[in-house]
Order: C-alpha cells, then sequence, then structure tokens
C-alpha cells in the first residue's frame, strides 16, 4: 500500500548538516520539518536541543535547552526565534511547582532561566521539551496522527499502528504538568521513541538530529500507510450528499457571498476572508456528515484556537443554487451562531476570564462551493483556512477508522480564554492604519499607480494592482510580494474601458479578499494637439479612458459598497488640467474636467451609505509616468518651444514652490484621502503640483 500513497520525503543533506554546529542542525531540522503541511501546520508544533555551552558568567561548560520560542513557526523560523535556558535552572522549578493550579505561575519562572540574556521568550511547551532526557525532541501536529489521537479510542489505535516503539498519554492542556507527565513516561518506558499526546499530537526524541528528524517522519509515515489501508474501499463522511459546482461556478458564488458575509461581521472590526476549493475541503462539505461532524468541533488546540471551536454551516443546494435564498438568510444564521457563542462562553467562564472576544465564526462551510475563512488580516484568514483543512483531513481519518472526538468545551474554553493566551494577545503591535482595507488601485503598475500601492501596503492595506500593461504588473506583483508577503498583493490585467472586465476584475478582487474598501481609479493616457488636428479617435480614446473608465471602475466600486454596509472610498486621480485649460490639449483636459465633476457627483450620491470620494490632481509628474515616456513628453516640450531634457525643470521652475512634484507625493496625498484621517472629507479636491494660481479651486 506504501507505493499508492505519497509519503513524506527525507530531505536531509549530510553535506549540509556536516557544516552546521548543533543549534545550525536544530534550525536545520525544523525548517525542514515545517516545510511539509502534513508534518506540522502554521505556527504549529516545536523543537528542541540540548546542547554544551559555554557559561558565560564561569567561563564552565554547561547544559542548555534552546527550544523554539514563544509564537514562532518551525518552517520559518530562524536561530534568534529560538529560547536558551540553563536546563540545570529549568529541572529546579520542579522543587517549587505546587500542582495543576500553579501552572501560570511557572510560566512566569521560566525567564529567570534564561541564558545569555536571550530575549526571546520561552513557551509553555519548554517543560515538555527539557524535561525528556534526549538531546533532541520534535513535537509535531501530523494530520494523521492527530487522527488517531481524536479518535474515540485513541490508545487502543496508537499500540496497534506503533507497538510498543510510541506511547501514549491523556489528554492535558500544555504546560509545566504535561511536561512531567512526558518525563515520568519516558522513566518508565526507556525504549520507547516517542508518544501520541490524545487530541493533540506528537512528540519524538533521539539523541542524534539527523536520527530525530527521520524518526519524525517514520512514524507519520507508519501512520499515514495504516490510514491508508484502513480507510480503503470504505465511505468517507458517510458518503456525498450532493455535487459540487464547476470552479467557475464555486468562485462566483464565493465573490457573491463573501462582501455579505464581511459586512456583517465586520462592523467592529474589519476582517479579510480566504476561499478554498480544494477536493478535500469539497468532500467534508458535500458529505452526509458535514452537520454532525461540524458540530463537534476541532480537537487539536492550535486547530480551535485558529478557526474558533466550530465552524457555521450555510444552507446551499448546489443542484439549485441560490446565492440569494443564502444572503437572505444570513443575518439569522449569526445570530443563532453568536448567541451559541455566548452560551458556550457563559458556561465555560471563570471568574477571572477575559471579557467575551467577537462571536462571529471565522469558518464558513458551503455545500458544493467550499469553504470562506475571515480574520484581521489575509494572512490570518488564510492560515485559519489552512488549519480547518487540518481538522477535516483529522476528522477525515479518525470517522473512517473509529469515532471521532472533539475537544471538551471546557477543555476548549480553557485554552481559548487562557490567561495567558489573553497576555500574548494584548502583547500584538498595534494595527497600521489601513489594517484590514482592501485597495484596487487601477494604473496601478504606473508610476503613482505604483507609489501609491507601496503607500497603501505600507499602511497594513492590501492591494490589487489592475493595469493593461502584463509585463509592468507582474514585475510590480513581484517586487511587492517581496517585500511586502505574497498574502498582501494580487494583480488583474483589466482594460477599464470594457464593462465585463471591470466587473470580472472586482470579482476577481472579492474572491481573493472578501470585498474592497478603497479605490484609486488612476488609469490614464494624454495627448495634445490643436484642436483642429484632433482626430475623434483620439478625442474618443481620452473620453474612453479618463471618463467613461473612471465611470464603470466606479460603478462597480459603489455596487460592491452598497453590498457591504461598510462604507467606502474612492479616490480619482485627476489633473491640473482639469481645473486649469491648457492650450493643445483639449481632449486630455475636458476628459480630466469630467472626471472631476463625475467625483463632485459621486460625494452626493455615496454620502447616506458612507461612501466618501474625493480627488487628488497632480500636475507635471514626470518620474516613473508610463504616460510622460511617450510622444506625451515630446509634445508638452514642443508647445513651449523647450527641449525634452529641459521640460521637467521647465515645471519646477514653473510651480510657485519651485519643486519638482513625484508620485510618491501623489501618494502620500491619495492615503490621507483613503484613511480615517480623512474620515470627515468628501467631494473635496487636493492640488499637489507644488503650487499652480491657475488650479486653484474656486
Amino acid at each position: 500500500m506504501a507505493d499508492k500513497v505519497k509519503l513524506l520525503d527525507n530531505r536531509w543533506d549530510d553535506a549540509k548538516a556536516a557544516t552546521l554546529d548543533e543549534p545550525g542542525k536544530l534550525l536545520y531540522r525544523s525548517n525542514l520539518l515545517g516545510a511539509d503541511k502534513r508534518i506540522t501546520n502554521y505556527g504549529g508544533g516545536n523543537t528542541s536541543a540540548k546542547v554544551t555551552e559555554t557559561d558565560p558568567l564561569t567561563g564552565e561548560p554547561v547544559e542548555v535547552l534552546w527550544v523554539k520560542g514563544s509564537g514562532g513557526d518551525v518552517g520559518t523560523i530562524k536561530l534568534d526565534g529560538f529560547a536558551t535556558l540553563y536546563l540545570d535552572k529549568l529541572h529546579s522549578l520542579k522543587s517549587i511547582y505546587k500542582g495543576v493550579e500553579d501552572e501560570d505561575r511557572m510560566v512566569g519562572f521560566l525567564p529567570h532561566c534564561t541564558f545569555n540574556l536571550n530575549s526571546r521568550a520561552a513557551s509553555i511547551d519548554t517543560p515538555l521539551h527539557g524535561f525528556v532526557p534526549f538531546r533532541h525532541v520534535d513535537h509535531m501536529h501530523p494530520d494523521a496522527i492527530i487522527a488517531i489521537a481524536a479518535s474515540k479510542n485513541s490508545r487502543e489505535l496508537t499500540r496497534q499502528v506503533f507497538g510498543d516503539d510510541i506511547g501514549w498519554l491523556p489528554w492535558r492542556r500544555p504546560g509545566f504538568q504535561l511536561g512531567l507527565d512526558l518525563g515520568a513516561f519516558v522513566a518508565a518506558n526507556p525504549n520507547a521513541k516517542g508518544v501520541v499526546l490524545e487530541s493533540h499530537g506528537l512528540f519524538t526524541w533521539a539523541d542524534d538530529a539527523r536520527e530525530c528528524y527521520e524518526l519524525t517522519l517514520d512514524v507519520i509515515n507508519k501512520a499515514i500507510v495504516w490510514f491508508e489501508d484502513q480507510t480503503a474501499g470504505k465511505e468517507i463522511f458517510g458518503g456525498a450528499v450532493g455535487g459540487s459546482l464547476d470552479a467557475k461556478a464555486r468562485r462566483d458564488v464565493a465573490a457573491r457571498l463573501m462582501p455579505e458575509i464581511r459586512g456583517r461581521i465586520g462592523q467592529a472590526e474589519r476582517k479579510l476572508g480566504h476561499f478554498d476549493d480544494q477536493p478535500a475541503v469539497l468532500e467534508f462539505v458535500n458529505s452526509h456528515a458535514l452537520r454532525d461532524l461540524a458540530a463537534l468541533g476541532t480537537s487539536c488546540p492550535d486547530h480551535f484556537l485558529r478557526t474558533k471551536i466550530r465552524p457555521l454551516v450555510l444552507d446551499f443546494d448546489a443542484a439549485n443554487p441560490d446565492a440569494d435564498a443564502v444572503i437572505a438568510a444570513l443575518d439569522q444564521a449569526l445570530e443563532a451562531y453568536r448567541a451559541d457563542y455566548a452560551r458556550y462562553y457563559n458556561a465555560c467562564r471563570h471568574d477571572n476570564s477575559p471579557p467575551m472576544r467577537d462571536p462571529n465564526p471565522v469558518i464558513f462551510l458551503i455545500p458544493g462551493v467550499g469553504m470562506l475563512s475571515f480574520a484581521k488580516d489575509k494572512a490570518t484568514a488564510r492560515i485559519a483556512g489552512e488549519f480547518y483543512v487540518n481538522a477535516i483531513n483529522v476528522m477525515r481519518g479518525a470517522s473512517t477508522v473509529s469515532e471521532y472526538q472533539g475537544l471538551p468545551e471546557q477543555e476548549a474554553f480553557d485554552i481559548e480564554y487562557w490567561l495567558l493566551e489573553e497576555a500574548k494577545l494584548q502583547r500584538m503591535p498595534k494595527p497600521k492604519s489601513l489594517a484590514g482595507r482592501v485597495a484596487f488601485v487601477t494604473g496601478g503598475a504606473g508610476g503613482i499607480g505604483r507609489a501609491t500601492a507601496e503607500r497603501l501596503l505600507g499602511e497594513g492595506a492590501c492591494v490589487v494592482l489592475a493595469d493593461i500593461d502584463d509585463a509592468a504588473l507582474a514585475a510590480a506583483q513581484t517586487d511587492f510580494a517581496k517585500r511586502f508577503t505574497a498574502d498582501t498583493v494580487r494583480s488583474v490585467k483589466l482594460d477599464v474601458t470594457d464593462e465585463s472586465a471591470v466587473a470580472a476584475g472586482f470579482a476577481e478582487a472579492t474572491v481573493e479578499f472578501g470585498g474592497i474598501d478603497i479605490l484609486v481609479s488612476n488609469a490614464g493616457i494624454a495627448s495634445a494637439a490643436p484642436i483642429e488636428s484632433t482626430e475623434l479617435s483620439v478625442w474618443s480614446r481620452n473620453m474612453d479612458i479618463l471618463a467613461t473608465g473612471y465611470f464603470l471602475v466606479s460603478r462597480e466600486a459603489f455596487r460592491l459598497f452598497r453590498r457591504q454596509r461598510l462604507g467606502g472610498n474612492i479616490v480619482f486621480v485627476a489633473s491640473k488640467n482639469g481645473l486649469a485649460a491648457s492650450p493643445n490639449a483639449s481632449a486630455y483636459c475636458a476628459a480630466k474636467a469630467a472626471e472631476i465633476h463625475l467625483a463632485r457627483c459621486l460625494a452626493l450620491e455615496g454620502a447616506e451609505a458612507g461612501i466618501r470620494v474625493n480627488t487628488v490632481n497632480p500636475d507635471a509628474v514626470l518620474r516613473g509616468s508610463k504616460i510622460w515616456n511617450g510622444e506625451w513628453r515630446e509634445q508638452r516640450a514642443a508647445s513651449s518651444n523647450l527641449q525634452v531634457d529641459e521640460l521637467e525643470e521647465h515645471y519646477r521652475k514653473r510651480s510657485m514652490l519651485k519643486l519638482n512634484v513625484f508620485p510618491e507625493d501623489i501618494a502620500e496625498a491619495i492615503h490621507f484621502l483613503a484613511s480615517d484621517a480623512s474620515s470627515k472629507s468628501t467631494g473635496n479636491i487636493i492640488n499637489v503640483d507644488a503650487g499652480n494660481a491657475q488650479s486653484f479651486t474656486r
């Protein structure tokens, strides 16, 4: 059976490992393990090594525990992500431990064990590693192992799969006592190579870094093969109750529902969304067991900390698809979910529990369509979805070979509202000014558009770059993904004069992020010619892009904003020439004037819905501009009897402030209008032209 299933590959490279010291090998091992989500989920699990170091105080050799620090991710961790503790000091804490009621107090002693003034905070799992008397320890959250751990008869299954090699311990919340339990297990079972923790995960150990890594892979692979054999030919999740829509139809439904959900759950704190319709998700949402298993909640602590204890299943019939009916029932479904979450909180809370947090669901399951996940930022929404896929895989295995068990509500609550978890949340950095916002920027790959995208990304927004230039679009997205993470930026090729393309571009952005909050309408061209030489095609092209194009993207934004009911923000990038007439540029000036007046009209229409519309008027922004790199530069130079290379200095001298205007200057004004700093402004114009009396607003 092993040849029919994809097993974990051994990626250890002896040549590379030979160049590393023990901490380096720990880092290498950690990154290898964390690179495969079948081994552990993002941020889940931890690794450690016990290393002989030189004590900086005494110069004597001393045993030091290197262990993944609090909040890290083994797949992406760097060496500075590990906490380091004197091992003897960590063991000395046993003498002051008073029992399970003392868990929180013991965490406060971990900093007193710090080696070499390391500022990386130790996690609550530190004793679990320190009290295992082997030099290398892995703690992973593999789906195949948790499927055993979350089965009703998990102890028997562990023995059936692994014999005496891998032991089993009953559920206990991570902390000092679980570390003592692990140490006691190893003492009583010296030949054991690891242990399955009920409803939690896997511990493995060895005295060599490579041996520990390979042992972890071997144990997981053994479970994968066993499940493949045990589930072959069996109905999964009780079989399918319905089928899936085709891929395009699934995305269409997601685009229809996500803004509606986002608006209803994002009033207090903006949310971003993620859509997942991979086969594992569709198999689950289309199954007979969907509602029963979803109601049981997740089992592994890492799962429900990201996903809440259970998802919201929406009523949708793929055989008779009706997204409007789902939307009509959303308010009632959400109210019922919130009421149940409040029941859970009130039934389980302690006198010192933190206040109830956001009672809205994180995970939405839609038969025939897939899964939606929402969180305060895109990465967290995506990762929450990944965690629920882990939970689906666990439920798939456990329910097929046994009976799946979710974690009891009280145990789940005691982790979700653990005071230490609350303290971690309180230490989170303050959100940036545009956190939770999505900006759609037309002309996003050019000078002003790209500078604007960079400014908004820097303030925490997610950005959709829309442009007609394929090469420039790809270059901009690649650059921003490297600098701001791939989660925060998307791109769509878009001709703003194409009505259907505009609608499709907005729909694509909506599926990627859940909605849009900010439209920066910046697509542009320019032309110059005396009126008698201006061809109708030139006039029409200016009007098509600069007037009709701005109308089309604004209309689509208004439709979306009204569905979301979260307000909205539109910023037009017009021109000084929309206010100040210029000879030999009638088509361009007239189209820019149309933009400005359209913005005023939209400000009137949108105000009652909290939709603000404002305009930025640049002048002579030459650097990075695709417009100014073409005939427009030559035409404007000729109109002033200048050489092309004299034009930028001419515009500087012409300005009242004697300054050049750059794309970053326009981006700064756009950011102001797009942010809450201008929340009481609509229908306004900001000129960014270094001063031009002709374009003073009157």
